[in-house]
């Protein structure tokens, strides 16, 4: 267990900080603004690729009780109101201060320095907070349900499927499913690799989120996702500059996917991640 855990931890500060930089990829660099389109595919992806692990025995999922899924639904409504608004939110912040206003720590700080200094979105905090708000609905209403027979895995599996079918029938008066059709990047490759990357990448991180949550000291879980928010928001203080430069922009995401990639290689090379 001891070389297990740090493994999984760190592949999931991994996952954390790649979930985030090619979700700000697609929404900032690519400005592709259709919430009801990208996190419906996001929670089709991982409803799939969790199904299919159900289906291989890669995990188990119990949601035989009509009347637990019919009391988890009010939970999967706000799990869609935070990766709706949270969409929209990162869509405009930067990464450091979505993460700050998402892990409710320094609110304050953040605040002041956006609004009198010379950067502040309006439209972005008013849907980080609706991202706070649904979060903390999310939250109490999950352990209120301590009754329920659905454990995480089943709450997330409905959560996913919730999502989907949600989001498909409001991509439409959302006015997203019309403008995806003008969107100018809709046939570059660029732009499938990070919707692709970005649907994996979450459902990944959702299980080992899952695993470490498993764990029976709970402060474990809490350091490991504390240290997954802080090389993100140590790597993006100019985050801001960075991604308006589509140049910065394409040669650092070429250079983090290919870190990635060699990180995942048994017999990579050190010296092969210094060529870019």
């Amino acid at each position: 267990m001891y070389f297990r855990g740090p493994a999984v931890g760190l592949t999931f500060c991994s996952l954390y900080l790649a979930f985030y930089f090619t979700n700000k990829y697609v929404l900032s660099v690519l400005k592709f603004t259709y919430p009801t389109l990208f996190q419906g595919w996001q929670t089709l992806v991982g409803g799939v690729f969790l199904h299919i692990c159900w289906k291989l025995g890669w995990v188990e999922i119990n949601c035989s009780s009509r009347a637990d899924i019919v009391a988890w639904l009010p939970a999967s409504a706000f799990f869609v109101g935070i990766i709706y608004a949270g969409s929209r939110a990162l869509s405009r912040l930067t990464i450091p201060v979505f993460l700050t206003l998402h892990n409710a720590s320094e609110v304050v700080t953040y605040v002041v320095q956006r609004i009198f200094l010379r950067e502040f979105d309006a439209d972005g905090y008013f849907w980080a907070v609706i991202h706070l708000v649904c979060s903390g609905c999310y939250k109490a209403f999950q352990k209120s349900q301590k009754s329920s027979l659905l454990s995480d895995i089943d709450q997330q599996y409905i959560n996913y499927f919730f999502s989907v079918l949600f989001l498909a029938f409001a991509s439409h008066p959302t006015g997203d499913l019309i403008s995806a059709l003008e969107f100018p990047f809709l046939y570059v490759h660029t732009f499938h690799s990070g919707c692709c990357a970005s649907g994996i990448f979450g459902f990944l991180l959702m299980l080992l989120s899952l695993k470490l949550r498993s764990s029976p000291s709970p402060a474990f879980h809490l350091s490991w996702g504390f240290l997954a928010k802080f090389p993100d928001v140590c790597s993006w203080g100019g985050s801001s500059c960075v991604y308006r430069e589509d140049g910065w922009m394409r040669r650092y995401s070429r250079a983090f996917f290919v870190r990635i990639g060699f990180s995942m290689m048994p017999s990579s090379k050190p010296e092969l991640l210094l060529i870019i």
